[in-house]
């Protein structure tokens, strides 16, 4: 190892989230000279006899596929059941609000905003409302909140089965929305926080790919129910009451998950985290020479600050402290609103009105399309998980967001047509085209949406940006649907139409503003975000090489002090020790 005396003294003195630059204003050349100052005796540095500027877990951990990742695998599938909530709500309601007896039996309009518009809605309320108690994982931790969550699921879940009238169902619905936020915003948390680098983009992706197994399960039980129980209260009575099934199963087995070791950090239970670290990372290998430095990383990125106290995990302040922490906040409120406002909602919401709108009439029909559309969602979401980390996320958003927004234009054109000539055609290409919008968007978004948010945050506001990300998905959803039953009965395919501008939208801000996070530590990029450009650091190899560099170097510093105080402890125990002998012999 090389010789690190001349820089000890200055790298301690730098935080790993704040590298200086010269102006925060200033261009990137100025950035990229203050960081290369750090890095000058980098040069020619391995660990475990990689290059430094390589020294990263695709390099010195295996893929995805070695065995010593199946117990991190086991423990986020327990996790993963949390998506499954309101993929199932979504597809449950998609799938009842159609059915007359369903109708009747709680005195709804199909297209009043006051009646089947509200019941959709207030989902969206009691996301809003519990999305300001999600800081409290920072409390006790991202478990206890996911176990409660769950459970408030499956009572809220027996209130909306078991009520007779619209106010109690809409007063059940909020109750399962409020606890459902809580534990929706942990459990993406803790993947993201229990992922190694390289396969954060797997692992924390695929968390969101379930939402289309709940929508897949919903679908396909209403389906069943409304073939054997036509005209009866048990069409809709039995999926409602299936609501409890995915989060009850959390709350049996979520009890065997481990502590996210970021958290553990952040409260002063390093060596819990450690232990986690070598379990389910390094395969239980105490010397492996990625320990030591990913602990370090994580243990600065704290600045010493205690995650669980109160003053701090209540005060939102910190998502708009700094100029990188406002750049963090938009990222976050963009992807938020993005990821609700892109004409999926009404595919996942209002699909059957859809099918309606260009001639196709029978509700168990529409039902049974509701179930395809979530099964070709659910694929393609696996498949952008799994290509999310090859691809990046940048490029991922680009492509799916580009491709929703020419599908819809297909929409709108194949519902225009039906419109005017009411021909089979027409209304067969709006289905495609539906189909082809689920696909597509589901590829990039459904993985990343709930993950993006997470790795845009820093260990101490991840909380608090979840906060905020489910604040305005949730007036987004709230807007959406409540707006949808009269904006498709009024203007018909212009609405299609307002939704493509839209998405052009979304590609010009994701383009100049969306950081790539593809591959890199959750500390690293803390150092990403305090370039005067982000987005452009994000994307600069050498750049991030430098960065690397300079956190391996810091490393070694922070490893060599260390060995140095433990051996100087018995130095001086011996001296005195020889002290105490000299005074007994002078006495």
């Amino acid at each position: 190892m090389a010789d690190h005396s001349s820089s000890s003294s200055s790298l301690q003195k730098k935080p790993i989230n704040t590298i200086e630059h010269k102006d925060t204003l200033g261009n990137d050349r100025d950035h990229k000279e203050a960081l290369n100052s750090d890095n000058d005796n980098t040069s020619g540095l391995k660990i475990n006899g990689v290059p430094i500027e390589d020294a990263r877990e695709e390099v010195l951990l295996p893929g995805y596929l070695s065995k010593q990742y199946y117990k991190l695998y086991g423990l986020c599938f327990i996790t993963y059941l949390c998506a499954t909530m309101q993929g199932y709500d979504g597809a449950l309601m998609g799938s009842i609000y159609t059915e007359d007896a369903y109708l009747k039996y709680y005195h709804l309009d199909i297209n009043s905003s006051s009646g089947t518009g509200l019941v959709f809605s207030i989902f969206n309320v009691g996301q809003i409302c519990g999305a300001f108690f999600v800081p409290l994982m920072d409390w006790k931790g991202r478990k206890p909140a996911i176990l409660i969550g769950c459970l408030g699921v499956v009572i809220g879940a027996i209130i909306s089965s078991l009520t007779t009238t619209k106010s109690a169902l809409i007063g059940g619905r909020w109750f399962v929305a409020f606890f459902a936020t809580i534990a929706n915003a942990a459990a993406p948390t803790y993947c993201a926080e229990v992922a190694p680098a390289h396969l954060r983009g797997k692992v924390a992706g695929l968390y969101n790919t379930l939402w289309s197994v709940g929508s897949i399960v919903a679908a396909f039980s209403t389906y069943g129910t409304n073939k054997n129980f036509p005209n009866s209260s048990k069409a809709f009575k039995i999926p409602l009451y299936l609501q409890m099934m995915f989060p009850g199963l959390v709350c049996i087995f979520g009890w065997l998950i481990p502590e996210s070791p970021r958290w553990l950090v952040g409260v002063g239970r390093e060596e819990e985290a450690r232990e986690f670290i070598i379990k389910y990372h390094l395969n239980g290998d105490r010397t492996h020479p990625l320990l030591d430095m990913e602990m370090a990383e994580i243990i600065e990125s704290f600045h010493g600050t205690d995650l669980s106290n109160p003053l701090e995990m209540l005060d939102v302040r910190s998502l708009f402290r700094t100029r990188s922490d406002r750049y963090r906040a938009m990222l976050v409120i963009l992807m938020a609103w993005f990821g609700q406002f892109s004409g999926n909602n009404v595919c996942s919401y209002y699909l059957p009105t859809m099918l309606r709108n260009v001639g196709m009439k029978s509700v168990s029909l529409n039902v049974l399309m509701n179930g395809v559309y979530s099964i070709v969602t659910w694929i393609s979401s696996i498949c952008g998980a799994f290509f999310i980390d090859k691809i990046g996320r940048r490029e991922g958003f680009l492509g799916s967001i580009s491709g929703a927004a020419l599908a819809l234009t297909g929409l709108s054109i194949c519902t225009a047509r039906y419109e005017k000539t009411k021909k089979k055609s027409a209304s067969n290409g709006a289905l495609v085209f539906i189909y082809l919008f689920g696909g597509i968007f589901s590829f990039a978004f459904t993985p990343m949406q709930s993950m993006y948010s997470t790795e845009v945050s820093t260990n101490l506001t991840r909380s608090k940006a979840q906060l905020l990300n489910f604040v305005v998905s949730g007036v987004a959803q709230f807007v959406n649907q409540f707006a949808t039953p009269k904006a498709m009965k009024n203007i018909k395919y212009w609405f299609y139409v307002f939704y493509v501008f839209f998405d052009i939208f979304e590609f010009i801000v994701i383009y100049f503003f969306f950081v790539e996070t593809k591959g890199r530590s959750l500390e690293e990029l803390e150092v990403v975000f305090e370039a005067p450009n982000p987005r452009k650091a994000s994307v600069d190899q050498a750049f991030l090489a430098q960065v690397r560099a300079t956190l391996v170097q810091r490393n070694d510093v922070r490893v060599a002090n260390a060995q140095n105080l433990k051996e100087q402890e018995p130095l001086k125990s011996d001296a005195d020790h020889v002290e105490k002998l000299s005074e007994a012999e002078s006495v």
